[in-house]
């Protein structure tokens, strides 16, 4: 196997980076594109490491120090990009050695959550990712489209994200697992993954309500965002993509899993394809509880969680969580497991999938990913927010 070293990448390994990840993602960069992805590395915040064997990098993966919302409040994120390694050094463990590496690293930089885009699900499945959100995409035929509507706002064409954050930000932190974008965000990675038209739209007091990120190519209308605040809005931005029809022929939307288009159409059948899109593991449980916004009752909840992660033995074990009627969440680690029948059993993919709302606890009892009395079950789930998981975003 040789020598073999974990390291952090620096500006020294850029080179020999861009060379595995060209070669492992299939793509080639110009030089000025591989100026630009420089720049972009050095500026955005971010951990990469590499696997080194006998001094050449055999394998490596980043870590975005990201933002996101669950349950309307801010989690920091530990985002997985980049995870590459070249052929002859495959099947040797050293992504699992890596990802192990970086929970550690995420545990100590308070990166409670993370995410990440597989290549496969049931590689990550094992390191303890779960589903957490889906994709919805529409295809709709230019007859297909909603009839057009009066509203009583106006759109503004801009040239700038500037008038469309805050909005942005409003609607994301409606949903689990939307990233709570940062300025560097919209500077590198919203202008290369969603080209074309900004439409921001006011409504009749001049207030901004919503937005339209599309491209218009070959009779073909993308909606990279369509975001809004008001139903009002929605069928407003809809009134506009319509307005559109002399010059396409179809609209595409990869929409979040809760959408309705359809019941607004006078023919619903629209293709609509839902494909699983990222996963999602809690890196410390106990840090991530204790920040868990949930729900409110009239009385205080005491569950045992019996909770089973092989690879990050410091979630590995049992732990009592104290909901108060507020929500606020009290968490202890337990040396003795309470009697059978009285703890929840589950593994952390399964956990992490149920508190971003993306399955409910009986769909893991059905699953036989989860044990536990049916009183534990009802009592845990009814404190848990009902929000969709949504990710307009890739990394």
């Amino acid at each position: 196997m040789g020598n073999v070293q974990l390291k952090l990448l620096g500006d020294e390994h850029f080179q020999e980076s861009m060379k595995l990840a060209q070669f492992a993602f299939q793509y080639t960069r110009t030089e000025e594109q591989l100026e630009e992805a420089r720049v972009r590395i050095a500026e955005e915040p971010s951990e990469r490491w590499g696997v080194f064997v006998d001094g050449q990098l055999a394998a490596m993966a980043t870590v975005l120090s990201l933002t996101t919302y669950i349950g309307g409040r801010s989690f920091a994120m530990g985002g997985v990009a980049g995870v590459a390694t070249w052929p002859e050094h495959r099947r040797q463990g050293y992504v699992g050695k890596l990802l192990v590496h970086l929970l550690e690293r995420m545990r100590g930089n308070g990166q409670n959550v993370s995410f990440l885009h597989p290549f496969a699900f049931g590689f990550y499945r094992k390191y303890g990712w779960e589903t957490y959100t889906e994709l919805k995409t529409y295809t709709i035929q230019v007859k297909q489209l909603p009839p057009r509507v009066p509203y009583n706002g106006r759109f503004e064409r801009q040239d700038s994200y500037e008038a469309i954050h805050d909005v942005y930000e409003t609607y994301a932190s409606r949903y689990n697992g939307s990233l709570s974008r940062s300025a560097l965000w919209w500077k590198h990675r919203i202008p290369v993954r969603k080209p074309g038209q900004i439409a921001l739209y006011r409504d009749g007091a001049g207030e901004a309500q919503g937005y339209l990120l599309y491209e218009v190519k070959e009779s073909s209308l993308t909606v990279h965002e369509l975001i809004y605040l008001t139903g009002e809005t929605y069928e407003a931005i809809w009134s506009f993509i319509a307005q559109h029809d002399s010059m396409i022929e179809k609209a595409v939307w990869n929409a979040p899993i809760d959408d309705r288009l359809p019941d607004r159409l006078p023919d619903p059948r629209i293709k609509q394809e839902v494909v699983p899109y990222f996963m999602a593991r809690i890196v410390d449980v106990e840090a991530f509880l204790r920040d868990y916004p949930f729900l409110a009752a009239e009385q205080e909840d005491r569950v045992y969680l019996e909770v089973a992660d092989e690879h990050a033995p410091w979630n590995n074990g049992c732990f009592e969580l104290v909901i108060t009627p507020a929500g606020q969440a009290k968490v202890s680690r337990l040396t003795d497991v309470p009697e059978i029948g009285e703890a929840l059993k589950l593994g952390i993919g399964a956990l992490s999938s149920l508190l971003l709302g993306y399955r409910k606890v009986s769909d893991f009892i059905f699953m036989n990913r989860m044990q536990g009395a049916s009183d534990t079950i009802n009592r845990l789930q009814n404190r848990i927010p009902g929000r969709t998981a949504y990710l307009p975003d890739f990394f």
